[in-house]
């Protein structure tokens, strides 16, 4: 029924309805495949440098990845390492059918997602599972005395590596020891994009030599604030990349900036003669990073920040909104000195103004990157000792 309104719930209805066909076309049963799943783009760029590296120790292997999103499977569906499907949902009969179709040697989830009949699924046939980055708190089901169920889907895992010594405690108090605390792998994916981030000569034509602040992964509220920034800092250049880019989003934002703003779709044709440049596209964020003296990261005024990793690691200061406690980074980063909190307007401002031409701040934000990485050697190292692969 959302379906019939929203169109990620059409993606992912529809995406589901002929995927054990896709995956016959794609995959041959009697051959051993790698099974990497995700829950959308976020966790599939967090396990890609393990993804990566098996892939050049192996290159023969076949990898088969999926995705529970439509946000993950729709951006990466044409992978060009693996065959990317979306994952069947969870019933013993399409647990069944799907292990049997891909017949992996071993499978790699990361972060979240615990589903009952694969895990058991997987362990019935001896098929070794591996959480990577994995992160826990005491508010979840598997720590509650009505947690069973959950906990019990946990004794599917061969091995849980975990980004904080909490996440080992937590598992411990239930009888999990088969834990190793190793970091988190985005550090590894966004220092490696840091070191040969794709030219974007249109954004160097656009800023030239103003200062810039980047903005991403904005919602509605991000907006609103950073709205009363141009006009009060007109030696500043602006790029917004929202997190959603349908018409009526990028539409509402450009009656926010009065002094004008311009789409990115049409700088080409038209020479910028304002501050603001919107990002209408999806997947340049990354490599905008480069360009700016201090990041903007949204969603902190909503279920939590999004990326703030991926600045960090080219020596940006970052700002978010006040919902960041779920992220480690983001704590790291404050406490360090090269991340700001803020909740209004004036917060916002007088945040810009500590950042602009801060150098100890933006050399604790890289250092702090260069410093975590690492996690994904120590996975590798793990997975391929057994002899299943």
């Amino acid at each position: 029924m959302v379906s019939i309104l929203n169109p990620k719930a059409r993606l992912f209805i529809n995406g589901r309805k002929n995927v054990f066909t896709q995956i016959a076309q794609k995959v041959n049963s009697a051959e051993k495949s790698i099974w990497f799943h995700f829950a959308s783009l976020g966790e599939f760029e967090q396990g890609r440098p393990v993804l990566e590296k098996l892939k050049s120790l192996y290159p023969y292997k076949k990898i088969v990845v999926t995705f529970f999103s439509p946000s993950g499977y729709e951006i990466r569906k044409n992978y060009a390492l693996a065959d990317v499907f979306y994952l069947p949902l969870d019933t013993k009969s399409n647990a069944k059918k799907f292990i049997e179709s891909i017949n992996p040697e071993m499978a790699i989830f990361t972060k979240y997602e615990f589903w009952h009949f694969y895990f058991k699924e997987l362990k019935e046939r001896n098929i070794p599972l591996y959480v990577i980055s994995g992160i826990f708190r005491p508010s979840q089901a598997f720590f509650k005395w009505y947690g069973g169920f959950y906990r019990n889907i946990l004794k599917s895992v061969t091995y849980f590596f975990v980004q904080n010594e909490e996440s080992k405690k937590l598992l411990s108090t239930i009888g999990f020891n088969n834990v190793i605390v190793n970091g988190d792998t985005r550090f590894d994916r966004v220092f490696e994009n840091a070191q040969s981030p794709k030219k974007l000569e249109e954004i160097e034509k656009f800023i030239g030599d103003f200062p810039t602040l980047i903005c991403g992964s904005t919602w509605p509220d991000d907006e609103h604030l950073l709205a009363t920034l141009p006009e009060k800092y007109s030696n500043w250049r602006f790029i917004i990349a929202p997190h959603e880019i349908h018409e009526s989003h990028i539409t509402s934002i450009e009656k926010l900036f009065p002094l004008g703003s311009l789409r990115f779709s049409k700088l080409s044709d038209h020479p910028a003669q304002t501050q603001v440049l919107i990002i209408d596209n999806i997947g340049m964020l990354s490599s905008l990073y480069q360009y700016g003296k201090i990041a903007y990261i949204g969603g902190g005024f909503g279920t939590g920040i999004h990326n703030t990793l991926e600045a960090a690691a080219f020596s940006l200061p970052v700002i978010f909104g006040p919902k960041y406690d779920k992220f480690q980074e983001a704590k790291d980063l404050i406490s360090i000195g090269a991340a700001k909190s803020i909740s209004s307007i004036l917060e916002l401002e007088k945040s810009f103004d500590e950042f602009s031409g801060n150098k100890k701040a933006s050399i604790a934000a890289k250092k702090y990157v260069e410093n975590k990485k690492g996690a994904t050697d120590q996975i590798i190292s793990m997975v391929t000792k057994s002899d299943q692969i």
